[in-house]
C-alpha cells in the first residue's frame, strides 16, 4: 500500500480538466444574463484567505474581485474532515452544481493525491466537497452571512456566485493562498 501511495505522490498532479464529469451541467445560455456585455472569461481563480478575497484573473490581470467567508477555523491548510479549515494549494474548479443548497456552487478538486496521502498516514479522512458557493437557500436576508461560517468552503454573496459561475468554466485552475 505504501508503494502505491508513493507512486501517486511521485506521479504529480492529475489534470482533471479533460475528464468527463457527470456533475457538469450545460447551463451556459441561462448564465449569460449574469455576464456584463464587456466581460471576459476567467482563466484562473486566486483566493487570498488572509484578505478574505477571491479574484477572477485573465492573462495575469484581475477582472473581478469578491469578498469571501471561509471555514470556521480558517488559519492553515485543511488536514482532515471536520477541521473547519479551507484548503490551501492548487486545485481546479471541476464541476458545477446548479441545485446546491447554497444558491449555486462550484466544486474545488480538493483533496488531491497529496492531501489524501497526508490524511491517510495520520489515519484520518482528508474530507472533500469543498465548494465555492452562495448563501443558504433557506436564508431570507439579502446580505451575506458575516464572518467565517462554512465547514471549509468558500462562501460569497448570491450575486457574486452568479458572476463567478458565469465567468468560469469547468477545469479552471484555482489557487488558494494563506
Amino acid at each position: 500500500m505504501r508503494i502505491f501511495l508513493l507512486m501517486l505522490v511521485l506521479a504529480g498532479p492529475i489534470d482533471v480538466s479533460a475528464m468527463p464529469w457527470p456533475h457538469t451541467l450545460p447551463h451556459a445560455a441561462a448564465d449569460m444574463r449574469f455576464i456584463p456585455p464587456n466581460a471576459t472569461m476567467a482563466d484562473r481563480v486566486i483566493v487570498k484567505k488572509a484578505q478574505r478575497r477571491l479574484y477572477l484573473m485573465r492573462d495575469g490581470r484581475v477582472i473581478r474581485s469578491f469578498e469571501i467567508a471561509l471555514g470556521f477555523k480558517p488559519t492553515g491548510h485543511k488536514g482532515r474532515e471536520g477541521d473547519g479549515r479551507t484548503p490551501e494549494g492548487r486545485y481546479r474548479l471541476d464541476w458545477k452544481n446548479p441545485h446546491s443548497k447554497f444558491h449555486k456552487s462550484l466544486h474545488v478538486s480538493y483533496p488531491n493525491a497529496r492531501d489524501r496521502i497526508r490524511a491517510r498516514f495520520r489515519g484520518q479522512s482528508a474530507g472533500g466537497m469543498i465548494m465555492i458557493h452562495g448563501q443558504p437557500n433557506e436564508r431570507r436576508e439579502v446580505s451575506p452571512i458575516e464572518g467565517d461560517w462554512t465547514l471549509g468552503c468558500i462562501a460569497v454573496s448570491n450575486g457574486a456566485i452568479d458572476e463567478i459561475w458565469a465567468l468560469t468554466a469547468s477545469g479552471t485552475p484555482i489557487e488558494v493562498l494563506p
